[in-house]
């Protein structure tokens, strides 16, 4: 639909065997990758990338799975997994030539930021997540009626099958309901944007399923291991959320706290799609994070 960031030049870029991400670059200077939620695509940063590109080279991929990157078919759990997609964002540095680069994620992106920072801290310098709790810990707050709020990712960690087919046959109004749902603003996400991100999620039912999946599965094994060992982020890590601990009845700064050598929490007044909501706010966050 030819929706682009400004200043930003499209991409794709290989960065495993078969395996191409879409991507917007721009800007000069250390490298910073943003990485989108759901049911988004790397559009979700047009506000916020344009400010960072005055400081920094900006990389907005579209992850494995969603938007035009590859969508491989999951041939087993671990096609989807966050390692795997974490990977994907390492390779994707490695071909644009950045050894050390700052990684913020939002939502299923934040779940890849969070397992790039536990797998390769050689390579995350800072990281920047929006409106998650590790996987593990998400599984673990989600109790009784309340759990509600959650709906999808149950649905969707069901076996191959029935989540495909119920989606695929109501694709629009689906992804369209978490849209409107989960955002504060009216005008956060106007019509045009809307409909790419329609059209791209309709496009990737069964890779967008495959993605919840492996967090009901292999990414809570790998999770687990990391908590038994006692492994942590070292890097500066910034934490951004909506209050869900009021709502759902837990501390989420003390739920991130075990898992980070050096955290700073906020609670943002904006909906869960914050970058577009209050997109000034986020890239001064990110440009705090950056300079610790």
């Amino acid at each position: 639909m030819g929706i682009t960031i400004p200043g930003f030049e499209t991409k794709s870029i290989a960065v495993a065997d078969g395996i191409e991400l879409n991507a917007a670059v721009g800007g000069q200077g250390p490298a910073l990758v943003l990485l989108h939620g759901f049911p988004e695509t790397h559009l979700m940063w047009r506000h916020v990338a344009p400010i960072l590109a005055e400081h920094h080279t900006v990389v907005c991929p579209d992850l494995r799975g969603y938007g035009a990157s590859s969508k491989p078919e999951a041939v087993d759990e671990n096609t989807y997994s966050k390692r795997t997609m974490a990977a994907d964002i390492v390779g994707l540095a490695d071909a644009l030539g950045f050894d050390r680069f700052a990684l913020v994620g939002h939502d299923r992106g934040a779940h890849v930021a969070f397992r790039a920072g536990l797998d390769h801290p050689d390579r995350v310098s800072h990281l920047g997540i929006l409106d998650i709790l590790p996987t593990l810990d998400t599984w673990n707050v989600l109790h009784g009626v309340s759990a509600a709020v959650a709906f999808h990712l149950y649905l969707m960690a069901q076996p191959p099958g029935l989540p495909e087919r119920m989606i695929a046959n109501s694709s629009d109004a689906f992804f369209g309901y978490f849209l409107d749902i989960w955002s504060k603003s009216s005008d956060a996400i106007p019509a045009d944007v809307r409909a790419e991100y329609l059209h791209a999620c309709r496009d990737a039912v069964e890779s967008i399923v495959a993605d919840y999946r492996a967090t009901a599965t292999v990414d809570i094994e790998h999770d687990q291991a990391d908590h038994d060992a006692g492994n942590r982020l070292t890097m500066p890590v910034m934490v951004v959320q909506q209050d869900w601990g009021k709502q759902l009845g837990f501390d989420a700064s003390a739920t991130w706290r075990p898992w980070v050598a050096d955290l700073r929490h906020f609670t943002t007044q904006a909906g869960h799609f914050m970058a577009e909501e209050a997109p000034e706010d986020i890239a001064t966050l990110v440009l705090d994070l950056v300079k610790r």
